[in-house]
């Protein structure tokens, strides 16, 4: 009887809250049930994804290494109005930065930090570290302008003071061919060093090249399977699909077999008498271009495809009972509806290709490579982060033009991948 008399009052109270409170108390729990249910999602985008792009930024102007190791020598820098060699006391600081790099085995570190920007700086300072340690007393700056040459230049002065800050655009200038000259000034790097502009515009032309190529026989394609018989254009769909069933690595080696000097391809070129000796199709711009296309064409395919499932034929039908002719009903009718098929397809594809690397360093040659060559490069084998973070961080502000762009000119909203 009690347990009853507790829910008959716990009912009555319940009924006494306003309609509209309990509404919003229910909508509250759901919101919680649902975040919950989305958490572990965001959190493994936020770890996954979002971190490390943000570190990614972050590497791009970081600069610890002098700031860290020379501190003594950044601090006696300020006053120094960098028209003539610093006076002693900077050189006395750097004696004193030294020996402690040396305790702490840093002095490798500065000089590799230095020799970014003065080519042959870091034997310079491995040499400047073991005699520091011999400099009992002044005058320090006598001492190191005996020592090497390097020392009585303005302009390693004024790279130490430059790269003392901890943020540096430093690697980002570098990535588009640019640098900070004696006179403070943002200025072209030599001809001889200029390097990354040609990578950035050969991997937008590579990726511009690849995705009309797949537009071209993706379209088509798409539209055969799009109004093919249901048995006809299933058995197509897999063969669309059949590539996925292999590794990236397996489908790029085969292009290396097809497209050798002594292939197939060659083979029968010769045998039709097309050619009279082998063509270099592969280690070329031709096999990266023909690789990559056989590649990324089910990504643009299958967007275009979804588009034009949802195209009634009633409306091409309706243009030819007007007297439209077959070709003008599907130029102005059909292909008008494609468009966000096209869109998502060739967006998605040359995003895509901008981030090629196992392709292009297989079938392509040494001035085939692309952007994403370079930051493994300096990722695995030059160990300089922050220059491989600044070239990915362009990269990756060139895809959020792309995207910008796209999305002024069609709208992200009506993109449709499937």
């Amino acid at each position: 009887m009690a347990a009853s008399g507790d829910m008959s009052v716990s009912t009555i109270s319940d009924e006494r809250i306003p309609l509209k409170t309990r509404l919003r108390r229910a909508e509250f729990r759901q919101r919680l049930r649902a975040m919950g249910l989305v958490l572990p999602l965001f959190l493994f985008i936020l770890i996954t994804f979002v971190a490390p792009i943000i570190i990614l930024m972050t590497r791009a102007v970081e600069n610890p290494e002098i700031a860290d190791n020379l501190p003594r020598t950044i601090t006696a820098l300020r006053d120094w109005d960098g028209t003539d060699l610093p006076d002693e006391p900077v050189f006395a600081a750097f004696a004193e930065d030294m020996i402690d790099a040396q305790k702490n085995k840093a002095t490798g570190l500065v000089g590799k930090r230095l020799n970014y920007e003065l080519p042959g700086t870091r034997s310079k300072m491995l040499q400047a570290g073991r005699a520091a340690e011999k400099m009992t007393e002044g005058p320090y700056k006598d001492a190191f302008l005996k020592l090497d040459p390097l020392w009585g230049k303005t302009e390693t002065w004024k790279v130490i003071e430059r790269a003392g800050h901890r943020a540096t655009t430093f690697y980002l200038l570098k990535a588009l061919d640019l640098q900070w000259n004696p006179a403070d000034e943002i200025a072209r790097v030599a001809p001889d060093q200029r390097l990354f502009v040609d990578v950035f515009i050969r991997t937008l032309g590579i990726s511009v090249g690849v995705t009309l190529a797949t537009l071209i026989f993706g379209f088509p394609l798409a539209y055969l399977l799009a109004m093919a018989p249901a048995r006809h254009s299933n058995l197509l769909m897999i063969l669309v699909l059949l590539p996925f069933w292999t590794s990236l690595l397996v489908r790029t080696t085969a292009w290396v077999v097809v497209l050798q000097t002594e292939g197939p391809v060659n083979d029968l070129l010769l045998w039709l008498g097309i050619t009279n000796e082998p063509l270099q199709l592969i280690f070329s711009r031709f096999g990266t271009i023909v690789a990559m296309t056989h590649i990324q064409l089910p990504f643009t395919l299958l967007p275009i495809y979804s588009v034009m499932k949802t195209i009634s034929p009633n409306y091409v039908r309706a243009a030819r009972s007007l007297g439209a002719g077959p070709f003008k009903a599907f130029w102005q009718i059909y292909f008008p509806q494609t468009m966000p098929g096209i869109a998502a397809g060739c967006l998605l594809t040359f995003i895509l290709c901008l981030g090629y690397y196992i392709t292009p360093a297989l079938v392509g040659g040494p001035t085939d490579q692309m952007i994403s060559y370079f930051v493994a490069l300096y990722t695995n084998r030059e160990l300089n982060w922050g220059q491989a973070s600044a070239l990915g961080a362009i990269l990756l502000l060139a895809t959020l033009v792309l995207y910008a762009v796209y999305n002024r000119l069609v709208g992200i909203d009506k993109m449709k991948l499937g």
